[in-house]
């Protein structure tokens, strides 16, 4: 038996932390904060309640493996996940709008073509047949497997050449293309184009920059289903921190780790804040990139050879999140989530990667969950606005810029909720902040930029874990890190993924 020491009490790390003390390891988490769950947070005011990170489920296979993993107890019989249906709503500034049917290809394609023109379903068909392409061959190395050691072959794009006219036929080999261009010269229709660059931007990357590998994160959610649990994905947090207590995983909240201790050339434990110190052989951190260099001794724990760098710093986005309480009942039918698309695609982009200031008209995804555990009673209604917007600046976005972009998002939304002026009680402006960057999740292509840093670093016996490290943000993969974290902490260094 090992002692572990975990910092940080995200989903990923919590995560990892299950699995270590079923191993039969003694583990400590400590986070700095006063609770668990790191992005998966929610907010509260008079009986409504508002999700105030990710806000639905990809990819559940990830929970359920870690709950039948950590004990016989499934997810489901602690957590109700219900198929969200249909999976999303758009509506598009020509006024068109679409309801696209979960986990339904068939559905999708009879959808946009009768909401968009004969051949729009089978266009956006065949491309999800080339985005299945990528996943099918980046699915192991980007969510089962450790970061290769050989990762700069990850740096060319999986997404198979474009259909091309003429003597030539299709090109042989990947393509080399950005989101933007794939979706100009296969989609064609704008509103197409507008509804994959939206899974772009969700995930806080420019379409325009990000490789063609990007035509996975449609796939994937359209592929796999999207769920929500009852009581927000807060609950899954709940669920995820009571599954670690049962196996005895030790929480200390409120305690900031400010060194991790080296000592013979491996991790020895961490200092906190109070100058404790906590001995392990292993520490595990759910931190920042760059918030763990601070913690080690000569700086960034990983060889410039061993593992990219992701991301530069600050040059992820951010989520900016409007709670509406409404008087008045949800009405029956309601789309759960509704995207309303920006009128100047160009602007947004612009404003949002290019430091161009809040755009007029933002996208806007409008979810109005049907679930009491978010309303006082039947008679009221809780709606949450979130939009990707530009990174703040060092000192955040201003109480003024904050509420103006409220207000542009409150327009928006009106084209989801009809009437919302009129039954609104009163709006909670939650703006982005430092910790509401988000990192996207690992993409191959792009020469590597796109994938995160290794779960194994520099100092042996140091391991980082969560959204920031490989391989990468959302709920899925931040859990598919723990897993990674915990097996080559049981099984070693050499140890290559699941099978």
């Amino acid at each position: 038996m090992a002692r572990i020491a975990v910092i940080g009490a995200g989903a990923g790390a919590m995560a990892a932390a299950a699995r270590l003390a079923v191993a039969g390891h003694r583990v400590v988490v400590c986070e700095r904060e006063a609770t668990y769950g790191g992005a998966l947070g929610r907010f509260e005011r008079e009986g409504f309640g508002f999700d105030t990170g990710p806000a639905l489920l990809h990819l559940p296979a990830v929970y359920r493996d870690l709950f039948v993993k950590t004990g016989r107890e499934p997810l489901e019989s602690v957590l109700t996940l219900t198929q969200v249906d249909p999976a999303s709503r758009h509506v598009f500034p020509d006024g068109t709008a679409v309801s696209l049917p979960n986990a339904s290809r068939g559905g999708v394609l009879a959808a946009l073509d009768g909401a968009l023109g004969a051949g729009a379903g089978e266009r956006w068909s065949d491309f999800l047949g080339r985005a299945r392409d990528a996943w099918d061959a980046t699915r192991r190395p980007l969510l089962e497997e450790p970061l290769w050691a050989e990762w700069q072959v990850l740096g060319r794009d999986p997404y198979p050449a474009v259909r091309r006219r003429g003597l030539f036929g299709r090109g042989k080999g990947p393509t080399t293309a950005t989101l933007a261009e794939v979706a100009r010269r296969e989609l064609s229709d704008p509103r197409l184009i507008a509804l994959l660059e939206s899974h772009a931007t969700a995930y806080g990357f420019d379409p325009r920059a990000v490789p063609a590998s990007a035509a996975v994160l449609p796939y994937m959610e359209q592929t796999f289903g999207t769920w929500y649990p009852a009581g927000g994905m807060r609950a899954l947090a709940d669920a995820v921190h009571a599954r670690c207590l049962e196996r005895g995983v030790e929480f200390r909240f409120g305690v900031p780790v400010e060194r991790i201790v080296v000592a013979d050339g491996r991790a020895a434990g961490v200092v906190t804040a109070d100058g404790e110190v906590t001995e392990a052989e292993y520490v595990v951190a759910g931190v920042t990139p760059r918030a763990l260099a601070g913690l080690v001794p000569g700086g960034a724990p990983w060889e410039a050879s061993d593992a990219p760098a992701g991301p530069p710093p600050g040059a992820a986005p951010a989520r900016m999140t409007v709670a509406l309480a409404l008087r008045g009942a949800r009405p029956d039918g309601a789309a759960h989530r509704t995207v309303v698309h920006t009128d100047d695609r160009a602007a947004e982009l612009a404003a949002v990667f290019g430091g161009g200031g809040a755009p007029v008209a933002p996208t806007v995804t409008v979810l109005r969950p049907d679930d009491p555990a978010t309303r006082p009673d039947d008679a009221h209604e809780a709606v949450t606005l979130t939009a990707t917007v530009a990174a703040p600046g060092p000192g955040g976005l201003s109480a003024d810029g904050a509420e103006m972009l409220a207000e542009r998002m409150t327009e928006r939304a009106e084209a989801a909720v009809p009437g919302l002026r009129e039954r609104l009680l009163w709006r909670e402006v939650l703006p982005p902040t430092g910790e509401a960057l988000l990192p996207g999740p690992a993409l191959a292509g792009g020469g590597g930029r796109f994938l995160h840093p290794a779960n194994r670093t520099r100092i042996p016996g140091l391991y980082a874990v969560g959204g920031w490290s490989h391989p990468g943000g959302g709920p899925a993969h931040a859990g598919m890190s723990g897993a990674i974290v915990a097996g080559l902490i049981v099984n070693g260094d050499d140890w290559h993924g699941s099978t």
